[in-house]
């Protein structure tokens, strides 16, 4: 069986009309392994990576992705999707778009992203880090009977454990791991913002199991830095997530991204819609 690599994954064809195609693989499911792909859908940081690849690319900005905001209007399914950029407002410094993507009527996503250019100005940069050292970390793969078929392109090392199901209870519900993406390569705008969506929601650490399933409904990401080759020539970045708030049916989540060297590459924030459980 020949699986789809991230590069393919991440791939956008100019169909000649104004829209770039993308192929959605059931190896980007976010269904746990445990259980047939088919069974879920093409997962959110795929789906986000994509609108903001459709963006710069239909509409040939090159300017740094400031902010990209996502609405998850649907499930896709694992075949061929539309994505349609639209320049909302261009300018020589800062450019707005949007962007819509699914599959015929079906609209699985929109997305709002926000082009500009650096400029030399004030700097003020207060979100430092000091995690555990990568290389004083192993490699901890997602177990399988949570982990989404789609974490199998990402290398996850997390500072102090996965904590889930409970190991935060009565703590803060926060979690700090390396990642990048599997085929090791320099860490990019669209592999960013695949690996900001790249673990469980948070609150698994605090609730305990089984997991309390959820859907995203939407997901904003604010870049801070220029992604360029020798920002992580080797892909990696420190996540810190957080739960700000679980109740009535929704969840927040923010989290912070750092480079190697301590520079703050993004800020994220994702709302997520509970699953009702049904009673016994």
């Amino acid at each position: 069986m020949t699986h789809q690599t991230l590069a393919e994954a991440l791939t956008l064809t100019d169909d000649g009309a104004g829209s770039l195609i993308a192929q959605l693989s059931g190896d980007f499911s976010n269904a746990p392994q445990a259980v047939d792909p088919a069974k879920g859908a093409p997962f959110g940081g795929l789906m986000a990576a994509l609108a903001a690849g459709a963006a710069r690319r239909g509409l040939g900005i090159e300017t740094p992705l400031q902010t990209l905001t996502v609405q998850y209007l649907a499930a896709a399914r694992f075949e061929a999707a539309t994505f349609t950029p639209t320049m909302t407002r261009g300018g020589r410094n800062v450019s707005y778009a949007s962007v819509l993507g699914g599959q015929g009527e079906r609209m699985a996503v929109q997305a709002l992203a926000t082009f500009g250019r650096d400029v030399d100005g004030p700097t003020l940069k207060p979100l430092d880090v000091a995690p555990k050292p990568l290389e004083t970390l192993e490699p901890s793969p997602l177990d399988p009977r949570v982990g989404p078929w789609f974490t199998r392109y990402i290398e996850h090392r997390f500072v102090d454990g996965p904590k889930l199901f409970g190991e935060n209870a009565g703590k803060s519900p926060e979690l700090g791991c390396w990642m990048r993406t599997a085929d090791g390569a320099p860490l990019d705008e669209m592999r960013l913002l695949f690996l900001l969506d790249g673990l469980y929601p948070t609150y698994w650490t605090a609730l305990p199991a089984p997991p309390a399933i959820s859907a995203s409904v939407d997901l904003r990401a604010d870049l801070l830095a220029d992604l360029t080759p020798e920002v992580s020539p080797e892909g990696w970045a420190y996540f810190h997530f957080k739960s700000r708030d679980v109740g009535g049916g929704w969840a927040v989540e923010d989290g912070v991204a750092w480079a190697p060297d301590g520079t703050p590459l993004a800020l994220v924030r994702q709302r997520r819609k509970l699953v009702p459980t049904r009673g016994v």
